[in-house]
């Protein structure tokens, strides 16, 4: 009659004490307890389906990009589905390990994206000031969203970066962040000095109105800036006391997204970098105690419950799932 505990890390104790005093029939149960606590359980945040998007479904989408992006890490995908009440948010919100905001192009002050984003950035923050970590990852909209959310006031800028890849212009010091610091010096050598990383987005937060802004300068950390040839913007940045991570780059493109366009990469040193900010995420989340009560609740919400739609080789996105 040995029963999962609520905490991860009491749960491995157990099995360090347990697992020899036992014969292999109790053993086989407790090592299926750590199995199933052990996994990471992390949520995408759907968004309002494209207009011109002529096979969209429902009223939302996640691109599967995403999807495998945090999979190929180890992680599993709990959808986010928007138009739902805060109360639905927070009943999610503690069971999942951890948020992805992905790109797409959305209003980023009105939407029901922003909505919920809003309602799991305030729940984030009073956890993990309740030391209850929990990690958000925003990528390219996502990266855009978080800057909103932290200011209050979209301090967004145009650049000219809607096609074209490049490489990071690291800050003093950011190799030895938390996003970058076990990355290998391979990767952080190909980062600095190759054109690998993805840039699809015409709205940017430059460097000038970073730094104007008290807010933004106080919560987070610049990590690596970028120029269009006029305007320098931050590519990437990390929260000072949260873990909340960001990057105006789309890491998730180079393995899983396969249009023929300006900006794509697909160099085996552009991958070896998507596995690496994946992994570093998915490790963030596993920090995270959150658990489904039952096994059954978690399959009833995991992303298997829905199937790709595949859109063409010549489609942003290769594969959508869509929602009501």
């Amino acid at each position: 009659n040995i029963a999962p505990t609520t905490d991860k890390l009491i749960n491995t104790l157990i099995i360090t004490q347990l697992i020899e005093p036992y014969n292999s029939k109790v053993t086989i149960y407790i090592l299926h307890i750590y199995i199933y606590i052990s996994f990471c359980v992390s949520g995408i945040l759907a968004q309002e389906n494209l207009e011109d998007d002529p096979h969209a479904q429902g009223s939302s989408y996640i691109a599967a990009s995403y999807v495998k992006h945090l999979e190929s890490a180890g992680a599993r995908v709990v959808p986010i589905h928007i138009n739902r009440t805060e109360e639905e948010y927070e009943k999610l919100f503690n069971v999942i390990n951890g948020l992805l905001l992905p790109g797409g192009n959305v209003d980023i002050e009105k939407s029901q994206f922003t909505r919920a984003a809003k309602v799991f950035y305030e729940l984030a923050i009073k956890a993990n000031d309740a030391s209850d970590y929990f990690p958000i990852w925003g990528t390219c909209q996502g990266f855009q969203q978080l800057t909103v959310l932290t200011s209050n006031k979209n301090l967004l800028t145009l650049t000219d970066t809607k096609a074209v890849a490049l490489p990071l212009t690291f800050s003093p010091g950011a190799q030895n962040s938390r996003l970058f610091k076990k990355f290998p010096k391979d990767v952080l050598q190909s980062l600095a000095e190759e054109n690998i990383t993805s840039n699809f987005h015409s709205w940017s937060l430059s460097m000038q109105n970073y730094s104007s802004n008290a807010k933004l300068k106080r919560f987070y950390r610049v990590l690596t800036t970028n120029t269009d040839g006029k305007k320098e913007f931050i590519s990437t940045m990390e929260a000072y006391r949260y873990p909340f991570y960001a990057v105006q780059w789309h890491p998730e493109k180079s393995p899983f997204e396969w249009i023929e366009k300006a900006g794509m990469v697909h160099t085996l040193s552009a991958i070896k970098a998507t596995f690496y900010t994946a992994h570093f995420f998915v490790s963030e989340a596993m920090k995270n105690h959150h658990q489904f009560s039952s096994q059954s609740e978690e399959e009833k919400a995991l992303i298997y419950n829905y199937q790709p739609v595949f859109k063409g080789l010549n489609s942003i996105f290769l594969q959508n799932y869509y929602f009501d």
